[in-house]
């Protein structure tokens, strides 16, 4: 897995380097894949690890959130800096009219005709947006799309 073995270089890189803080961060996303792997009693593929990588990602955003709410600026600034370790390895995250038009595209394969056929559109989207788009997004698309409501721009 190449994912994994990026990771794995740069945690060697950091580790003789002595960024503690990005050692902390790296070795946490490899132990949360060799936690996934243990759970699904299978190797990671490369999409799975984007998923485990992606999981982290959301964890920082929502604790950014709510350390803001708190007025905890030490904490924010701290999850921030790991967030941008994380976001290193991502992909290019996708803007709102490429999750659209990807949509789009599934919404047109399956002819799906309402917002009943979510479930079925998402089933089919998502394994081909992981790790660069937000469920949230995705799904908020979906249904504006579904229920004819204004799209895009």
């Amino acid at each position: 897995m190449a994912l994994e073995s990026k990771i794995r270089g740069d945690l060697r890189e950091a580790v003789k380097q002595r960024d503690e803080a990005r050692v902390l961060v790296l070795r946490l996303v490899l132990s949360e894949m060799k936690n996934a792997e243990i759970a699904r009693r299978e190797s990671l593929d490369e999409s799975a690890a984007l998923g485990v990588l992606g999981g982290e990602v959301k964890r920082h955003r929502e604790s950014i959130d709510l350390f803001r709410k708190g007025n905890r600026s030490d904490l924010v600034a701290q999850e921030e800096g790991e967030l941008s370790v994380l976001m290193e390895y991502m992909p290019p995250q996708m803007s709102r009219q490429e999750i659209v038009i990807a949509a789009r595209e599934v919404i047109d394969a399956i002819s799906a005709k309402g917002i009943k056929d979510k479930g079925r559109v998402m089933s089919q989207l998502m394994p081909g947006l992981r790790g660069r788009a937000e469920g949230k997004d995705v799904s908020d698309a979906v249904s504006e799309l579904l229920t004819g409501s204004q799209v895009l721009q």
